[in-house]
């Protein structure tokens, strides 16, 4: 069951419209506006992370705040560039996962800090797979499948804890509600 959750989360109908350039811009960019209300939102859930970490794993958690911070501002001059509306407003999918984020600080650390590590590594997974050379947006995949992004999520991949495939299940699902939210034309 976690194969075909990883699956449907990584190889998605809009990762292929993105890989094939056929995703209109309306789409990408709504989902684009959501992604930076997500990061903003996993910024402050990894910064409580980190202030409950145990020592040896801070240093991997503070790395990722600072690039949260930084991917913030490069939402920022996307929005200008593409005339992004931002902030927009949140759509559900985008409030399940703060929903699940706000869950997690009353969760033990290990099942937390496994959580963040399949956010992080679907989402690198997922922009590996929309990967094109012809693609209009490869510069948008090529941003988010950088060998530093990829560095962080093996790290995090290292403080993961098995036996917990129910949270990782849903994580899964939020993801690829997270896609499906780009078709969405309300």
């Amino acid at each position: 069951m976690l194969d075909d959750l990883w699956t449907a989360a990584t190889r998605h109908t809009f990762l292929d419209a993105v890989r094939d350039g056929t995703v209109s811009d309306a789409a990408f960019d709504r989902w684009l506006a959501q992604d930076a209300l997500f990061v903003a939102d996993l910024l402050t859930f990894q910064a409580r992370l980190l202030a409950r970490a145990p020592r040896p794993a801070q240093t991997v958690l503070a790395g990722g705040c600072a690039a949260l911070v930084a991917e913030l501002n490069w939402f920022d001059e996307q929005a200008a560039r593409r005339h992004i509306e931002m902030p927009a407003a949140p759509l559900p999918a985008t409030l399940a996962y703060r929903e699940l984020l706000q869950r997690l600080d009353n969760q033990p650390y290990d099942a937390a800090v496994t959580a963040l590590w399949v956010i992080e590594r679907v989402y690198l997974l997922a922009w590996r797979y929309a990967a094109s050379p012809t693609s209009r947006f490869g510069e948008f995949v090529e941003h988010w499948t950088v060998p530093e992004f990829a560095g962080y999520v093996q790290d995090l991949g290292a403080l993961a804890v098995d036996g917990h495939d129910t949270l990782v299940a849903e994580v899964l699902r939020l993801e690829v509600h997270f896609w499906d939210m780009a078709w969405e034309t309300s």
